[in-house]
């Protein structure tokens, strides 16, 4: 999923630009702090995040155990940031950051990557 970072506290504008930039529909949670853009059954999805920090474009990596991720991303070279109750803030060596999260759709297990001890 890729995530635009919206430094707003309200996504109603951002969702507008985006919806007529990308043709899509964009549908705001009722919390404000997030807005799914346009066919979210479809991958890579898209997703608009109200933010406090500066603006940017962020992946979150869908996993089914965040942990055994960030410790298998950390052995590659990333760094942990922040743990969060449903995500891990991680940092790629090229400084990079990224999420960690739980599956976000019913097709989580389609086409899933397994890792194993290799």
């Amino acid at each position: 999923m890729f995530v635009i970072d919206c430094q707003t506290g309200d996504l109603s504008e951002a969702a507008a630009f985006w919806s007529t930039a990308l043709g899509e529909r964009v549908i705001v949670d009722d919390d404000g702090k997030y807005a799914r853009v346009g066919d979210y059954d479809r991958s890579p999805r898209l997703l608009l995040q109200a933010v406090e920090h500066t603006p940017r474009i962020h992946m979150d990596i869908e996993t089914d155990d965040r942990e055994a991720e960030a410790d298998r991303l950390e052995a590659a070279g990333a760094r942990r940031i922040e743990t969060r109750e449903r995500w891990i803030i991680m940092q790629a060596p090229s400084g990079h950051r990224f999420c960690l999260v739980g599956p976000q759709g019913e097709d989580f297990a389609e086409g899933t990557k397994i890792w194993g001890d290799a």
